[in-house]
């Protein structure tokens, strides 16, 4: 693995850089991220993922962006430089596939809107039919998302933490649940407890009469 500014700063990216003053501002902390692993945090954090955003290129040059999602856990870390998952029947445009016949690149979004944070890898990307490799697809399948087709391994090349500047924080049911549940319990016992003193002053009112 090298790292990311290597990959991702081209001769024109520095040349944009320079003209506004940031090349070479990132230097010292890239060189300390040369054949960087996949560590415990970006391990703990593709693995919770319920979705990622995967880029590809096809032969024209053209690039194409792919949604992937499911429960978390459904992405898996294979070693320190590999994830991978299973892919499920989807609408049989299979352009990732196809693109990846002629170049295996792909840069990768996950995200974590809750907690403003996302991550961002380089990897080279194989996408196989399951008859392929079926022991593998036996491991990145998970129970409950339907029938497998093919599964996707990512070596990954780079990765780098995003700033969290500009993430408008959103929240799937499981998080909003996690979020408000406990105030939701509290309201509820809340309310039982004045629903019963009511009761026990009304049960007085009449005893009083």
């Amino acid at each position: 693995m090298t790292s990311y500014a290597d990959l991702m700063f081209t001769s024109e990216v520095e040349a944009e850089q320079a003209g506004i003053g940031s090349r070479g501002v990132f230097a010292a902390r890239y060189e300390a991220k040369q054949d960087e692993p996949l560590g415990e945090n970006e391990v703990a954090f593709l693995t919770s993922r319920t979705s990622i955003y995967i880029a590809s290129v096809n032969s024209g040059g053209w690039p194409y962006v792919q949604h992937r999602g499911g429960p978390a856990g459904f992405i898996k870390a294979l070693d320190a430089y590999t994830i991978g998952f299973a892919d499920y029947r989807g609408n049989k445009q299979v352009i990732t596939k196809g693109n990846l016949r002629t170049d295996d690149r792909v840069s990768i979004f996950a995200m974590d809107y809750p907690r403003k944070a996302r991550l961002k890898l380089q990897g080279h990307a194989s996408l196989v039919d399951i008859a392929d490799a079926p022991e593998l697809a036996a491991q990145l399948e998970t129970q409950g998302q339907g029938r497998v087709e093919r599964i996707m391994t990512i070596k990954i090349a780079a990765f780098d933490w995003n700033c969290p500047q500009f993430i408008t924080p959103r929240f799937d049911t499981a998080e909003m649940t996690a979020l408000v549940g406990p105030e939701l319990s509290r309201l509820e016992t809340r309310n039982a407890e004045l629903e019963a003193q009511i009761a026990d002053l009304r049960d007085d009112l009449r005893n009083a009469k």
